[in-house]
């Protein structure tokens, strides 16, 4: 059983996590520049022989990889897909000199890799005109213009398509592309692709409501949000809005993201609309409160967020947060062993079994802790978390299909996350669901191993000539597949028409 911690020493072990959570803050890559110069000269005389003199000594485990490495490729092996574009014959001087003395035996065959940069191609259309011979009154014969993402325009859906992926996969904000534009071999104005952009997001939104619904009217989804900052003009000129990216999505399904201007809990009513079904969120309260007031809602929990908390505690308590670690990995084992096996329906009987002794004792031995351990303590507040929302936790056990964590969702946001590390802020309202729009299909495309590029540049062509728009299953970065005749992308010119 779990034995009597002093007091005091969860008060110094607190302590020292909350000193060591300063130093990062100070001291770390990315915090620093936000103090004033003179702090970062602080010198905490003593912490280092301190926290040394109270730590306790921990066990060095010996582990060996189940698997061996894999084996290093040559490089003709890994560059055997690169197409070769030229064919260089280099003939020794003396041949060249004397070639009849000579007769060829063989050759030796090497290769060297190089890039080609991004460059603009124009493509001449000529649409001839005809009057008829005979009946001269006749209007000339012309053929109709070819349908474009923008009427009128000069940019082909390759070309918008690769300002759409720079911007929003290769995180690239759209001024850095007009500079880049230059090297291209014309300068393209940030306002003209920012329309370009725009022209893109409108004719995807069909697709995009398609998948939305698709995901709303199934059983289950995973949900999170993150903050997004924008710069609304109507609001004080020069501050931006703290707005939002809400994001649901299926495991192995599409994702969609949705902007809206604040984390209010209406809002997720709104995004989730008619869903009935398995809900899986981290804790906010939004989703709390729309399982309460809408019926045909079951939420489940997220183990990854209970077992986070343990592991911040682990400076602090390490004895005690390793036993609950190790508790909660037994869990995600079993969970490991079935999927390899494939079990299906039968997932929900077996977590019914299996998990039935790990979560008792993690029951029990948390409860424990938290009489134990300090409330404001990184321990307390990991075992106030885990057992505050225990009943949504092991709510897994009554599912077949759920995941014990939300982190395939998360991980779907974090190319947003690197968007706006680059472009700072969304322009406009407007332009957040513009945004939202465009990573739904890209996220999703990546999700479904499709190049995003090679699907906008297809789909970009093909849906101004499609005349019956009432099954778009076929453009979903699911099922879609490139249309015959289609060309392929070629990665060396991203910017190529």
């Amino acid at each position: 059983m779990i034995t009597e911690y002093p007091l005091l020493l969860q008060r110094v072990a607190a302590l020292e996590a909350q000193l060591a959570w300063f130093q990062k803050q100070l001291f770390g890559g990315g915090k620093s520049e936000k103090l004033d110069v003179t702090q970062r000269q602080l010198a905490l005389e003593g912490v280092e022989e301190a926290q040394a003199a109270v730590a306790e000594k921990t066990r060095q485990i010996a582990y060996e990889r189940s698997k061996s490495p894999a084996p290093r490729r040559t490089p003709a092996e890994a560059f055997a897909h690169v197409p070769v574009t030229e064919t260089v014959e280099i003939v020794p001087e003396a041949v060249r000199k004397d070639p009849g003395c000579y007769e060829r035996i063989g050759e030796e065959r090497t290769f060297e890799l190089d890039l080609v940069p991004g460059r603009l191609v124009k493509r001449e259309i000529v649409r001839p005109k005809y009057r008829h011979r005979l009946d001269r009154s006749r209007a000339p014969l012309l053929a109709p213009a070819p349908a474009r993402i923008v009427p009128g325009g000069y940019a082909s859906a390759g070309l918008i398509a690769s300002i759409v992926i720079g911007k929003y996969v290769d995180h690239l904000p759209l001024f850095r592309q007009e500079r880049m534009s230059v090297r291209w071999g014309a300068a393209i104005s940030r306002r003209t692709m920012c329309d370009w952009v725009e022209a893109a997001a409108m004719w995807l939104e069909p697709i995009y409501r398609h998948i939305h619904r698709g995901l709303v009217t199934g059983d289950y989804l995973q949900a999170d949000e993150t903050p997004i900052r924008c710069n609304d003009p109507d609001h004080d000129r020069g501050k931006t809005l703290q707005c939002y990216l809400w994001v649901i999505s299926r495991p192995g399904g599409d994702v969609v993201f949705s902007f809206r201007e604040s984390r209010a809990h209406g809002e997720l009513t709104s995004l989730l609309g008619g869903f009935r079904g398995i809900l899986q969120s981290d804790q906010y309260g939004a989703y709390a409160s729309h399982e309460r007031r809408t019926e045909g809602i079951a939420r489940v929990g997220c183990w990854a967020h209970a077992r986070r908390k343990f592991h911040e505690a682990l400076e602090e308590r390490p004895k005690a947060a390793n036993v609950v670690l190790r508790l909660i990995a037994k869990l995600y084992r079993y969970e490991r062993e079935w999927d390899e096996a494939k079990v299906g329906a039968a997932r929900a009987t077996l977590r019914q079994e299996s998990f039935r002794r790990p979560l008792h004792w993690l029951k029990v031995i948390v409860t424990g802790l938290k009489r134990q351990a300090l409330p404001q303590s990184e321990l307390g507040k990991a075992c106030a978390y885990l057992l505050n929302h225990w009943d949504v936790l092991v709510a897994h056990q009554q599912h077949a299909i759920t995941r014990l964590d939300n982190n395939l969702v998360e991980n779907a946001i974090r190319p947003t996350v690197l968007g706006r590390k680059n472009w700072l802020f969304i322009g406009h309202p407007q332009a957040g669901q513009r945004s939202a729009i465009i990573y739904s299909l890209v996220v999703s495309c990546q999700r479904h191993g499709k190049d995003p590029l090679d699907y906008l540049r297809d789909v970009l062509r093909r849906l101004p000539l499609m005349t019956n728009q009432d099954d778009l299953t076929p453009l979903t970065p699911a099922v879609w597949q490139r249309q015959q005749g289609s060309a392929p992308t070629t990665a060396a010119l991203p910017a190529a028409l």
